[in-house]
């Protein structure tokens, strides 16, 4: 292989390499930034702030994803509980921004634990729940907010 040609398939690589990493990097900014909780965002006078805005973290449980915003069937909220021992969800709440409320019956999470929690109509599991709602809750850009019985926020989750 001539050195000309060399240079060619070498100029072409850091061309492709430079697009694929351009093109991650960009996918992932967007991503991160959409997941992020916005308490950072209403702590730096952004967004609308309220008096509750601000989780309380003593207790380590987290909206991990919200995914398949507007499909019915598919939309779907991950509450994880990442503490030790065991963390009741009796009484805890999962809101949207209009007002739309799961009420967690009698379900507990053990260390690193998860329930997912379906929009739509179902027979609840010891991992899947169902709000059994016939129209998706879920948008975009919108906030999903977990609180505990006594009414403390305890993690904001912004959909992508």
């Amino acid at each position: 292989m001539d050195r000309r040609r060399l240079i060619y398939y070498l100029l072409l690589n850091v061309f492709v390499s430079a697009c694929v990493t351009t093109s991650i990097l960009f996918w992932y900014d967007q991503n991160v930034r959409a997941i992020q909780p916005v308490a950072q965002q209403i702590a730096s006078g952004g967004g609308d702030a309220q008096p509750t805005s601000n989780p309380q973290t003593d207790i380590p449980v987290r909206l991990s994803s919200v995914v398949g915003a507007g499909s019915l069937s598919a939309e779907v909220a991950v509450v994880k509980y990442e503490g030790q021992d065991q963390l009741n969800l009796a009484g805890w709440q999962l809101k949207d921004s209009n007002g739309n409320t799961y009420t967690f019956s009698q379900i507990t999470l053990y260390t690193n634990g998860a329930v997912q929690v379906h929009t739509t109509q179902g027979s609840d599991t010891v991992i899947d729940l169902y709000w059994d709602l016939s129209e998706p809750v879920w948008q975009s850009g919108e906030d999903a907010k977990l609180f505990d019985p006594q009414g403390n926020l305890r993690a904001i989750y912004r959909v992508p």
